[in-house]
């Protein structure tokens, strides 16, 4: 457990409080733009209207050790593909004085030349692993080939780190980590998705989040199919086609969406631990690996620094 300024106790994320737990000491840093364009994006500001300010290398480098100086876990680098030859000499200035492992946190749509550019700088990669169907991927996010290279990029980033690897207090070293948000009538395009990392990837090397956050934003509005939350049917028909599938390593998300802002409470890793720990009312019947009760903050969160929010 950590302790918060206001003596509060907090679970620790596989990725420590850099990674999901927001407040005053926590940032990421995002990077203006992205290799896609998701019609649903909650961060679209930055994502695709280009909102963010300039910095030089130099500062860069000084704000990935006021991350660490800090008490940052780990150095969070969001949909940065495209500032790579920006970001590696910030990274190359500090890297003898950084102890913190660097996480690369991106769309999935990738190109193996660019993860060879990464090894020796990335610690553990987080990408998306949005759709199977390219028909999906182009009407969502302009990119009919997104399956075609996430499918080469993932197992290349497994390839590159192993197996995950924890440190004592249960945080995250190294490893991959491979997000998917299930969408509003696509629950079948996720199942064809477990079928394809089941069959594709190996065993014990990667973890798996699956999430039901999805929100309407941006330009949802104009696709009326998904212009809508996913029902709890869709979610956990998903969850239950990964457990039949042995896909019991990673998390999922209680789908429960308050009405206010409310601190988002993380299990650690293993099943076992969650069940002594979890109250009985949230002791699910799936036996996933690791429960984390994720409730989606409000827009007004996200405020974002500039390029490279810290």
């Amino acid at each position: 457990m950590y302790r918060q300024a206001d003596g509060r106790k907090s679970c620790p994320a596989p990725l420590g409080r850099a990674m999901y737990q927001r407040h005053q000491r926590q940032r990421h840093c995002i990077f203006t733009g992205c290799t896609l364009r998701c019609c649903f994006c909650q961060n679209y500001s930055v994502s695709s209207e280009g909102f963010g300010k300039e910095i030089a290398e130099e500062r860069l480098s000084e704000i990935f050790l006021e991350l660490q100086d800090a008490g940052a876990h780990n150095i969070n680098l969001v949909t940065a593909t495209q500032y790579l030859p920006s970001v590696l000499p910030a990274l190359d200035r500090v890297k003898d004085r950084l102890h913190i492992p660097v996480v690369y946190n991106c769309g999935g749509y990738e190109k193996p030349e660019t993860l060879a550019r990464l090894r020796d700088y990335v610690d553990i990669y987080l990408p998306d692993l949005k759709y199977y169907d390219s028909a999906l991927s182009m009407r969502y996010s302009m990119a009919p080939d997104y399956f075609s290279a996430a499918s080469k990029a993932i197992p290349y980033m497994i390839e590159q780190t192993g197996a995950p690897r924890f440190d004592d207090n249960g945080l995250l070293k190294s490893g991959v980590i491979i997000r998917h948000m299930v969408l509003p009538g696509c629950r079948k395009d996720s199942i064809r998705l477990l079928h394809w990392i089941k069959e594709n990837l190996p065993d014990n090397h990667y973890l798996i989040s699956l999430l039901s956050q999805f929100t309407p934003f941006y330009k949802s509005s104009g696709y009326p199919e998904i212009d809508r939350r996913i029902t709890t049917y869709e979610y956990e028909s998903v969850l239950e086609e990964a457990v039949r599938l042995g896909l019991t390593d990673g998390y999922m998300q209680e789908k429960a969406v308050p009405k206010r802002n409310t601190p988002r409470p993380l299990m650690r890793r293993g099943y076992r631990q969650c069940q002594k720990s979890l109250p009985r009312v949230y002791r699910g019947r799936l036996s996933f690996c690791c429960y984390i009760l994720f409730v989606v903050h409000n827009l007004s969160e996200f405020r974002f620094q500039g390029s490279a929010a810290y």
